[in-house]
């Protein structure tokens, strides 16, 4: 289970800590979302985890007492962008534009991963972050959580694709739709999969 054995150290030294997260790199449709979330050492919602380790109808109630307990922001790239500048690239904006929107700076940003983007304080990467950090833990929740709702909400302006049940991801039922019905303004064109369709 996450703990705070990364942010004690830092924490001792009075700085600021943020947990930094994201959801979305992988799917052929959508944005790609970034989260980061400073805690409350003294409220902390528990059961805190990889967003991954959890049920949707367990991130879902977790999501608001991490916004009411903590400062939270999140950052969101669309699929138009993701084209532009690649998926790598806009995750990096998006981890940006989250820790950017804190309402109190950070000195130090846990990221999830072995590869972290410039940010305006210090970065420090953990592989499996989401999984032994509770911040990145509640990042985690936060950028999943936010992009599951932005797929339903696409999923009722483009029914044909199914959004709401595959969230973007390459499955056999997005894969049949995209052969029906060609791709939508929320597609990654810059995608392998997706970009074989558009030529034809």
């Amino acid at each position: 289970m996450p703990s705070l054995a990364f942010e004690s150290p830092h924490m001792a030294k009075g700085r600021i800590v943020c947990g930094v997260d994201e959801a979305g790199r992988g799917p052929w449709a959508g944005p790609v979302v970034a989260a980061a979330v400073i805690l409350d050492t003294a409220n902390i919602p528990p059961g805190l985890n990889d967003s991954k380790r959890l049920t949707e109808a367990r991130r879902e109630a977790l999501f608001d007492p991490i916004m009411c307990s903590s400062a939270v922001a999140v950052g969101i790239i669309s699929a138009s962008r993701i084209d532009e500048i690649n998926i790598l690239r806009a995750t990096y904006e998006a981890m940006q534009a989250a820790v950017r929107a804190l309402s109190k700076p950070p000195t130090v940003a846990l990221v999830d991963g072995n590869r972290a983007p410039s940010l305006s304080c210090k970065v420090e990467t953990i592989i499996g972050g989401d999984g032994k950090s509770l911040s990145i833990a509640a990042a985690s929740i936060i950028a999943k959580v936010t992009r599951d709702r932005i797929m339903r909400e696409l999923d009722r302006q483009y029914p044909e694709y199914s959004f709401a049940s595959h969230k973007g991801y390459g499955t056999a039922t997005h894969a049949a739709a995209l052969a029906r019905h060609g791709a939508c303004p929320e597609h990654r064109a810059s995608f392998a999969p997706i970009r074989a369709i558009l030529a034809r």
